[in-house]
């Protein structure tokens, strides 16, 4: 390549002494087969290499620390892994948005090189606890749904509801729940419901613990509103009715 840089194989390290051409030090050597050994060509799957520390970085920079934890001199070997930090801020331009990307990427660094690269860091070298612990559990509800026509969600609100203070607030939410469980039911069941129909769900799903306020009324339902079932609705083409009435007049036409 014109731009200073060497190839040797796949991996290239770069020299942090340099700026734009940037020459670069081999990792590993590419062996070529002899000519006419043909048994000499093996090719190397991804599932017989070593496993990726950081799969986001990719192999070369994990071949690149590899070959730094290689290098016996100090100062060479600190220079180096400050060029390999180089080539992960270039893979991984999002981390500017963080305050202290630099440590993250130190931090990368380290777990990249399973924590046993000696080399002198600006920020305190991370232990592999911080971040080997497993995750916090996330409570799952296996509680059954009540009334599966309306969900776990409203069930959710309802209990919302439920612990509220008596007031103008919750018959608003009690009316504006109600509605809502009104449109749902009548995805599924054709024929009008009746308000008390609602109401009485309502305090059955919150067992008993919201009570209906007496007189109240819903707004009255259209009759031209349809309802679809979801995934049952048939995709309508938009220029469909212009082709039926191409139709037709080309066998005006031919008539």
């Amino acid at each position: 390549m014109d731009n200073g840089v060497q190839e040797f194989g796949e991996d290239v390290i770069m020299d942090s002494n340099q700026s734009g051409n940037m020459p670069v030090q081999p990792v590993g050597k590419q062996t070529q087969p002899e000519a006419g050994n043909e048994e000499g060509i093996r090719l190397e799957y991804n599932t017989q290499r070593e496993k990726l520390r950081m799969p986001e970085y990719g192999r070369n920079v994990q071949k690149m620390v590899e070959y730094v934890k290689s290098i016996p001199n100090k100062a060479k070997r600190d220079e180096q892994a400050e060029a390999v930090i180089k080539v992960m801020e270039i893979l991984n331009t999002h981390v500017h948005a963080q305050d202290d990307y630099e440590q993250k990427l130190w931090d990368h660094l380290y777990i990249i090189s399973g924590y046993d690269l000696d080399v002198d860091s600006p920020y305190p070298k991370p232990e592999p606890s911080q971040f080997s612990a497993p995750p916090a559990v996330v409570p799952v509800k296996r509680k059954r749904i009540k009334a599966t026509h309306y969900g776990r969600n409203i069930e959710n609100i309802i209990d919302l509801i439920a612990g509220m203070e008596e007031g103008e607030d919750k018959t608003a939410m009690i009316r504006a729940i109600a509605i809502y469980m009104r449109q749902q039911y009548l995805i599924w069941n054709k024929d009008s419901v009746a308000d008390e129909t609602i109401f009485h769900d309502i305090e059955a799903l919150s067992d008993y613990r919201i009570k209906v306020p007496e007189g109240l009324k819903l707004s009255r339902v259209s009759t031209d509103i349809s309802y679809a079932r979801p995934g049952l609705n048939p995709v309508k083409s938009k220029n469909g009715g212009r082709q039926k009435n191409m139709g037709r007049q080309k066998n005006q036409r031919k008539q």
